[in-house]
């Protein structure tokens, strides 16, 4: 459904990469120097591998999936992941172990050698010597590449595992049930593709050290007997002393991330329904609430997060403290035991623990933690997953095309609920017999079901009994229009063939030619996120057209005449309903009684249930109540019909102001951002997690770890080469000093571990939270202008995928790089402590990987930035998706878009394996250089003897070799950071935001507006700067009037309303009551102000909270503005009364229903001046008639101003504003304006037939008379 869908074509070299180039990573030197010179663009990303392509991952692992789904009630996911893709993962950690084995047991052996060659006690030559310096040199370069090789094996494995993943969750969420809808949410979803899935790719990387650790524990725990004997099982005890405890922990852990899991799907829903809902929420101000909302929800999320980081903060300092101990107490005892220590062992037992140290005290823990964070990941899909789906025999089984049997509906006694756990039916008792092609009419008052039958015909109602049988294909236009941010063209073919003829009649019968005429690109001009570029009118159109475009045995209308004006209705009546489908079944659900008498069979439904079906002529003699309704409605000369805000007529151009060299878009492209991050982004960062006093404090700690640490390090050196001295010298060395003194640098190696990462956690969480809080505030006070350039999808995949980066990875990766940066300073300290000289290359190392850091850094930013481009489209296609479910399913497009969210996913995944790749290319290349460097210092050490002592060279070699994978890793930490920067640049990019005008209000008087008068002067508004919307507006509202507006298409209605409560930067001023509302604060204006929206919107939640969010008012107050709208009954009938659940959307209410409660919501504000935005469109006569009698009773004295889908709404106004392309055409009493015959006022009365047209005349004239006689 996208339409920036550029092809990409470049094959990625990988594929045709020879084994040398693919050891080394050199297929991707082209790739660096080309991005170097000019940056990454979006054609520069290549085309996905083949194991990367979605549609193959989803299928296999879809396939397995419903296999196991049937033995397996809660592991199904696991093991068909595990089915999917565990030889792979196996095959990885068997190879992985044989090469860690090899080099561990090498490494401390050459070591050991090396070491005692310089304490003239090994029988080795010095040639023998060279032996082992090189026999190191090549096993470092071995575990290098291998190291490489096999995390890049697995991070590719895990991307597939998320993509399969991310398949499977977008194709089930095209399957939910109705049930199923009710207990889940956008957010959710979006959560579990955006966070969940994404702990394959961050997280799960490690998942081979999980038993890696305890194998290659056994193997060192052999190799320090053989060196300290019995004393190597003290210090292996402590480590295995601790093993529980990581993984109580780790457990831990799992139940934090799942609570932490439902708690970030909560904010990201709250935020999902704020962001649909924000221009209602604007204009009742009601941003204080859903802020306070979104910061309780972000308030239990970090106390999650915090638990989280408490926990992570004892597993890193494990690492920093837990092998350093083991070596005491090793040491210790084997002192004790009466040995005497030597350089070679206590340095041999070092580079052992120095090995099994990250194993067992990071790799090992984190392993474990990301097993249980993926466990909790997998098992919240796995929940998804189970959610009940749509029925598989469904009534829409039958959806080929008839070619011998006429199309047929039928229905016996069958009862119906939209959730199956509800006590009460939503239909009841539904017999039905509908066959050949006829023209079906379904009419009943707001709630009595009319579009659950239609629901129920498609297959989204639970049945729960009787006999259901579907014959023919089935077409469906919902009530709401659903559009996607595609092309008009786009949006009416859909998923079918394009076929020129068919579509041109479409057009035409669909009174779409003119519209499309007028619009800049024509059928080319793209609609919006859900059609936002389009009035309300073309909007219905365009859905009608889709629904008209596919050729169906039985179209199913949901009340599509309510979104268009007399004349359109008319013409699509005639033109789309009666012609153009007389051939087919139609049933159509409509208000427009006028039209009744033209139907072959008309049904009337009332509390779900059919009370009445024949011809138009029976229900008139039959005794029903619907026949006085009926009479009321025809005689009173169908005003009905009278829909005129939104559709085209004759006289005027509509979109005069769209220049046709207007290139401009709505929806802008994402801003891709070029070059270095800003150092305005690190200091924003930083400044958030608190001052410049707290910075320093945890620096300190950083920095007073790395101290004791290296301390503790170099007094090994010393005792040993102490005791290498006493043997020369015969003398004796005081152990119980040294003993004290290793001891206390052992425990304060201890504390400063801890301290250090519990602070250092403590001040990012700080961070993250002044981070959101303050640009989630900048966003819900940002201009409307903001969220009409910016799809959802957009601002959604910022708070949900770029906040859980700042949450998490940045402090992880910010921890890591800045310990092995003090770790590296340290070593070449310590190392220069034995020879000066090796600060010379140790700067020079330094020089050159910070020189390819820029060059890596050129393309991986680049790439990482498109990758988080690339994922925002997925995003916006999943929300799109579940907001136009029924039609989706009505036209059995699931395979369409199932084929276009593969295609999305793959370019995601072509970037992101490009960044893999790069980022595991320059780790290679950055080991292989430091793995240069540390041969040249071993064989210098070797080559060029300078009277070391061995306890010299144990230090030096121990340093270096233990910067071995820490140098590069933590060089790619660095530049892995200022990749995920990209995320703090994002979301710090949102504080650039057009923000209202924040206006220091000037003094009203208590009771403003006292009287509701109201004038416009030269007002005029402009969306964006090349589409002037209003023009130069002059008109005034006396105190009490009651004013309709009235116009074409693009007329600028709506606009008019947006202007009043300054949506939008106006230029003039709009007087009400002598106060110039241009210089006084908005949401005092706002407040002032009530208003019933054109599209109801409703939000998660209790009714109360719906109706009064800042619980000003009483329950009294509450219940009487339901009773004036009658829905006192529907909600007393309910058990929770007021605190009702609405669902997301307010979809277990009725469109009708939740008009209602916006005008109860009116009534509850009691302002003097109410705004009714087309707020009878898609209502029943009824209930439009109580909504006109609750504005009469409780809005007598306010002045009230309708915008009119209907005449008959507004001919009895005090007076009617006729709007046309931006500007004030006629403004006087409907009666006087219907005097002029050449008017726009009365040509639209006219076109609505004579009959009508003498009825409305007769209202006018009765209004017009009173108003006189007053």
């Amino acid at each position: 459904m996208e339409t920036n869908d550029e092809n990409v074509k470049k094959k990625n070299p990988r594929e045709g990469a020879n084994p040398i180039s693919a050891l080394f990573f050199l297929y991707m030197i082209p790739t660096f120097i080309r991005n170097y010179k000019r940056g990454v663009q979006r054609e520069d990303i290549y085309e996905p591998l083949k194991a990367h392509k979605s549609a193959t991952l989803g299928d296999k692992l879809e396939i397995i999936w419903r296999n196991l789904s049937r033995k397996y009630d809660k592991h199904a996911l696991h093991v068909a992941l595990f089915k999917v893709f565990g030889f792979e993962l196996i095959f990885i950690a068997i190879i992985k172990l044989i090469v860690e084995v090899i080099v561990l047991v090498v490494m401390p052996m050459c070591v050991d050698k090396l070491v005692s060659f310089y304490e003239h006690r090994s029988n080795a030559t010095l040639e023998e010597t060279y032996i082992y310096a090189g026999v190191l040199v090549g096993i470092i370069f071995l575990d290098a590449l291998s190291e490489h090789q096999a995390t890049l094996a697995i991070m590719h494995t895990c991307m597939k595992l998320r993509v399969s993943c991310c398949s499977l969750i977008y194709r089930k969420s095209l399957r939910l049930s109705v049930t199923a809808l009710a207990h889940t949410s956008v957010g959710q979803v979006v959560n579990l593709l955006s966070s969940d899935t994404s702990k394959f790719d961050q997280t799960f990387v490690l998942y081979h050290y999980a038993f890696l650790g305890p194998l290659e524990t056994i193997v060192g725990t052999y190799l320090l007997y053989r060196t300290l004997g019995i004393a190597a099982f003290a210090g292996i005890s402590f480590l295995v002393l601790f093993i529980p405890f990581q993984l109580y922990l780790c457990k831990k852990l799992s139940l934090v991330r799942l609570r932490t899991a439902r708690r970030t799907d909560e904010r990201v829903r709250l935020m999902n329904e704020i962001l649909n809902g924000i221009q209602v929420i604007k204009m009742y101000t009601w941003e204080i609430p859903f802020a306070k909302l979104v910061e309780l929800a972000r308030r239990h999320e970090i106390a999650a997060i915090r638990s989280h980081f408490i926990i992570h903060s004892f597993l890193f300092s494990l690492q920093m403290f837990i092998t350093r101990t083991c070596l005491f107490i090793s040491l210790v005892v084997f002192i004790a035991m009466g040995a005497t220590m030597t350089a070679d062992i206590a340095y041999t037992a070092t580079s052992i623990y120095s090995f099994i140290r990250p194993v067992m005290t990071m790799l090992f823990s984190f392993s474990i933690a990301s097993y249980a964070e993926v466990y909790t990941s997998i098992s919240r899909v796995h929940e998804f997953l189970t959610y009940e789906e749509q029925s598989v025999d469904r009534v829409l089984g039958n959806q080929l095309s008839l070619t011998c049997f006429a199309p047929n509906i039928y229905m016996e006694d069958v009862c119906a609920k939209w959730v199956t756990s509800s006590s009460e039916n939503t239909l009841t008792n539904i017999n039905l017999d509908l066959h050949g092609n006829l023209l079906n009419a379904i009419i009943g008052s707001v709630g009595s079901g009319k579009s659950s039958l239609l629901h129920l015909i498609l297959g989204e109602l639970c049945k729960t009994f009787g006999d259901l049988r579907i014959q023919g294909s089935v077409s469906y236009a919902s009530q709401e229009a659903w559009l996607f941010s595609a092309s008009v063209k786009q949006n009416i073919v859909f998923c079918h063939e394009y076929n020129e003829e068919r579509y041109e009649k479409v057009l035409k019968v669909c009174a779409l030619e003119r519209d499309l005429a007028l619009l800049p690109f024509g059928d080319r001009t793209i609609v919006g996120e859900r059609g936002k570029s389009l009035s309300g009118g073309q909007k219905a159109r365009i859905n009608l057209a889709r629904c008209i475009y596919r050729d169906a045995d039985i179209y199913l209308l949901d009340d599509p005449l309510s979104a268009v004006d007399s004349k359109v209705g008319k013409h699509i009546f005639e033109n789309c309903i009666k012609n153009f489908l007389k051939d087919k079944m139609c049933i159509l659900v409509t208000h427009q009684l006028q039209f009744l008498n033209q139907f072959d069979n008309i049904i009337v439904l009332e509390d779900g249930r059919i009370v009445a079906e024949a011809k138009f002529e029976e229900l008139q003699r039959s005794g029903l109540n619907f026949s006085k309704i009926l009479d009321q409605h025809s005689t009173e000369d169908d005003h009905e019909q009278e829909q005129v805000s939104h559709q085209n007529s004759d006289p005027s151009e509509i979109y005069d102001q769209l220049e046709d060299n207007d290139n401009t878009p709505l929806i802008q492209n994402e801003h891709l951002t070029e070059g270095h991050i800003k150092s305005t982004v690190y200091k924003g960062y930083f400044k958030a997690g608190g001052n410049y006093f707290l910075i320093f404090f945890v620096a300190f700690a950083f920095i007073g770890n790395q101290v004791v640490c290296n301390a503790g390090d170099y007094f090994v050196s010393y005792w040993v080469n102490l005791e290498q001295k006493a043997i020369e010298t015969n003398d004796t060395v005081n152990e119980n000093i040294i003993i004290y003194v290793y001891g206390g640098l052992t425990g304060g190696t201890i504390l400063f571990a801890i301290g250090h990462n519990l602070l250092f956690f403590m001040y990012t969480m700080r961070a993250s939270v002044s981070i959101h809080n303050e640009v989630f505030q900048r966003v819900s006070q940002a201009a409307m202008s903001f969220y009409d350039s910016n799809p959802i999808g957009r601002i959604l995949n910022r708070f949900s995928k770029d906040i859980a980066v700042i949450d998490y990875y940045i402090p992880y990766i910010l921890n890591s790089m800045t310990e092995i940066l003090l770790m590296l300073i340290g070593a070449v300290v310590l190392s220069s402590t034995v020879n000066v000289w090796f600060l010379i290359p140790s700067f020079g190392l330094f020089i050159l990987f910070y020189f390819l850091r820029i060059v890596f850094l050129r393309t991986s930013r680049s790439v990482k930035r498109i990758e988080g481009i690339n994922r925002s489209p997925i995003l916006t296609h999943v929300t799109a998706s579940l907001y136009g479910l029924s039609t989706i399913r009505a036209y059995s497009a699931q395979n369409l878009l199932i084929q276009e969210y593969d295609s999305l996913q793959d370019k995601h995944s072509s970037a992101w394996y490009l960044f893999i790749s790069a980022s595991k290319a320059f780790g290679c290349w950055l080991e292989m250089i430091c793995n240069l460097f540390v041969s040249g210092i071993i064989v210098s050490l070797v080559v060029i003897p300078k009277g070391y002592y061995g306890g010299d060279i144990g230090l030096v070699l121990t340093q270096y070799l233990g910067l071995m994978g820490s140098l590069q890793y933590g060089m790619r930490q660095w530049s892995e950071l200022e990749n995920n920067m990209i995320s703090v640049e994002r979301i710090l990019e949102l504080k650039d935001a057009e923000a209202e005008p924040i206006r220091e209000s000037k003094p009203v008087p208590k009771l403003w507006p006292e009287f509701g008068r109201i004038e416009f002067v030269h007002v005029c508004l402009n969306y964006t700067k090349d589409l002037p919307i209003l023009r130069n507006l002059n008109f005034t509202i006396q105190p009490g009037e009651k004013v309709g507006i009235v116009g074409r298409t693009g007329a600028g209605k709506t606009s008019t309303v947006a202007a009043l409560f300054q949506l939008y930067k106006i230029e003039g001023s709009i007087i009400i009551d002598d106060v110039d509302t241009t210089k006084i604060d908005l949401k005092l204006l706002r407040t002032k102000i009530s208003i019933i929206p054109q599209d109801p919107v409703l939000f998660n939640g209790t009714l109360r909270k719906n109706l009064d969010p800042f619980d000003e008012c009483n329950d009294d107050v509450i219940w009487n503005a339901l009773d004036q709208v009658e829905l006192k009954s529907t909600v007393s009938d309910s058990m929770a009364g007021l605190n009702i659940n609405v669902w997301e959307n307010g979809s277990n209410f009725s469109v009708g229903q939740r008009q209602l409660i916006c005008l109860a919501r009116a009534i509850i504000r009691n302002n003097n001046i109410l705004v009714m935005d087309e707020a009878t469109a898609n209502v029943d006569p009824y209930t439009d008639a109580l909504i006109q009698k609750t504005i009469r009773n409780n809005f007598s004295r306010c002045t009230v101003i309708t915008i009119a889908h209907r005449l008959h709404t507004i001919m009895d106004s005090d007076r009617v504003l006729v709007m046309d392309a931006g500007c004030v055409i006629e403004f006087d009493h409907p009666y006087t304006l219907l005097q002029q015959k050449n008017g726009i006022f009365s040509s639209m009365v006219e076109m609505t037939g004579k009959n009508i047209a003498n009825k409305l005349y007769c209202i006018a004239e009765q209004s017009f008379q009173e108003m006189k006689n007053k």
